[in-house]
């Protein structure tokens, strides 16, 4: 009788909610109002009331909806936008620059071709040598892993002499097969070497697991500007570049623009992992002001060309020299044995400070022997004491300040968990 009475009550209340009107709201934001309602099944109904909005402004929210991460610009890292700019840009140039090479490459060849033939038979020919610059790339991928920002202007810069062969292949047609072949072989690795560094680039802007969603719409812009590009190409090459002489005018330009959209792009990047000169600016900084770095902080302080100068507010720290080469066998276990539980070496020179790493060390052992021989630097230059003594002050300098110190650098977004050193040597004992 009490299992009946319950659920006789049950099947009332579930009566009297069925009866109950639906829970709904108006939200009103930018001149469009929805109407949001929670149906009986608990899912959450949201459907456009009334939108006053501007048809341009129509047109931009369905703009970045298609082209921009879901969220926007909220669920991306800073300098995403001045990123996006320029990779339009650079594609744009690129598609029209790979025409005029193409229609060079068949003018070469004793062809006449229409600048539409041109556009077709590029998409053959730029593909031509990938397998050999896969080959020659094999072995890169730990440099491109530390370093994505050179390694991406590299490859653009590859493509660009790539496809200057390709231009200049007219002026001599004896040699039409050499300069062909050089041309694609240097288009080859710089697709190879574009591709490899695109997802530490696109990583560096996810903010909310949303990677996909980046790589995506990033692709999705490529596209867009690719066409364009070769819409561009197609018109210069009918008018302009018709002739060889155009095509030397109008060639370096389209280069240049194509290089230095490139360059803005990676400035604008905020790479989040560890590597020789991001590590080396983050110690400096600290040392210097006690304050911390955030990848948007340093993004436009990364020497792109040349990554490895030593920065002395840091230590003058050199990393990845063969084990051999940095210390003498006679002064290995004195220096090993100067931090025992440590994962690293620091062996003092003339103009800087070797550090070595064991197979398994990570971001945070870097930078702990980094800090350690920043401020043993200062303090042999300020108190002249000796090697030994300023890195056992340092030690103990900065033992009490290391766990905040990485805890406020993974707050700020780094990743301490690897150190991308490259090929840089290691060792295991």
């Amino acid at each position: 009788m009490m299992k009946m009475k319950k659920k006789k009550e049950a099947e009332k209340l579930k009566e009297e909610e069925e009866q109950q009107p639906s829970l709904y709201w108006l939200e009103t934001s930018d001149s469009v109002s929805r109407r949001c309602q929670f149906k009986p099944d608990g899912h959450l109904s949201v459907e456009v009331v009334d939108d006053t909005r501007l048809v341009y402004h129509k047109v931009v929210e369905s703009f970045l909806n298609k082209f921009f991460p879901s969220g926007y610009p909220y669920s991306v890292n800073e300098g995403y936008l001045r990123y996006t700019q320029f990779r339009a840009l650079q594609h744009m140039s690129s598609a029209a620059l790979s025409v005029l090479s193409t229609q060079s490459l068949l003018f070469a060849a004793g062809l006449r071709p229409t600048p539409a033939q041109a556009t077709v038979v590029s998409w053959i020919l730029k593909d031509g040598m990938q397998h050999a610059g896969k080959l020659i790339c094999s072995n890169l991928g730990a440099r491109m892993d530390s370093e994505p920002k050179r390694w991406r202007i590299l490859a653009d810069v590859l493509y660009d002499v790539g496809t200057g062969f390709e231009v200049l292949s007219p002026l001599c047609p004896q040699l039409f097969l050499e300069m062909a072949g050089l041309g694609n072989f240097a288009k080859g690795m710089a697709v190879v070497a574009a591709r490899a560094t695109r997802l530490p680039i696109y990583s560096a802007f996810a903010k909310e697991g949303n990677l996909s969603d980046l790589f995506a719409k990033g692709e999705a812009i490529s596209t867009v500007f690719n066409v364009v590009g070769l819409g561009v190409g197609i018109q210069l090459a009918s008018t302009v570049c018709s002739s060889m002489q155009g095509k030397m005018i109008v060639g370096p330009l389209l280069s240049i623009v194509h290089v230095y959209s490139v360059i803005e792009e990676m400035r604008a990047t905020p790479v989040n992992t560890l590597n020789p000169q991001r590590t080396a600016m983050i110690v400096a900084d600290f040392v210097k002001t006690g304050k911390i770095l955030s990848p948007a902080d340093i993004r436009y302080r990364e020497d792109l060309l040349f990554p490895g100068r030593l920065i002395e507010d840091a230590g003058n720290v050199k990393v990845g020299r063969a084990l051999h080469k940095a210390v003498k066998p006679s002064k290995f276990h004195e220096w090993k044995e100067m931090f025992p539980e440590e994962k690293f070496i620091l062996v003092p020179g003339n103009k800087w400070t070797d550090m070595v790493l064991e197979d398994s060390a990570t971001g945070e052992d870097a930078l702990r022997g980094w800090l350690v021989a920043a401020y043993a630097t200062n303090t042999k230059s300020s108190f002249h004491e000796a090697w030994p003594s300023a890195f056992q002050d340092a030690y103990e300098k900065i033992n009490d300040t290391f766990t905040p110190l990485v805890s406020e650098l993974q707050a700020k977004g780094w990743h301490t968990d690897r150190f991308l050193d490259g090929t840089g040597s290691r060792f295991a004992l």
